[in-house]
C-alpha cells in the first residue's frame, strides 16, 4: 500500500520504547507502516475520518495500536517533521 503522508523523524517515549521492546518482537517498522498507509489502528470512526481530513489538509494525523495488552499513539505532526510514538498517559 502506498504511504499517504511522510513520518519525518521518528522519535518515541521512553514508555513506549519500553513497550515496543516489552513485545519480544520488532514491532516498529509495521506499526509505523500501518500508520502511513491509513490503518488507523483501535480510533473511534469520528477519529478515523479527522484523520482522513488530516492527511488530505495536513493535520495532525494519530493512530492507536494494542501493543501487549495496553494502548500505544503514533502521531504525526501537522507540518509532517515528525513522528511520535507514546502512551496515552505521556501525552
Amino acid at each position: 500500500m502506498a504511504a499517504l503522508f511522510p513520518l519525518g523523524r521518528i522519535v518515541a517515549t521512553p514508555g513506549a520504547i519500553d513497550l515496543i521492546k516489552s513485545a519480544g518482537e520488532d514491532l516498529l517498522p509495521a506499526l509505523l507502516e500501518r500508520h502511513r498507509t491509513g490503518d488507523w489502528g483501535d480510533v473511534p470512526e469520528e477519529d478515523a475520518r479527522e484523520n482522513e481530513v488530516a492527511v488530505r489538509y495536513g493535520f495532525r494525523v494519530l493512530s492507536s495500536y494494542r501493543v501487549v495488552g495496553e494502548r500505544l499513539w503514533v502521531i504525526t505532526a501537522a507540518d509532517r517533521s515528525v513522528t511520535t510514538l507514546l502512551l496515552p498517559s505521556e501525552y
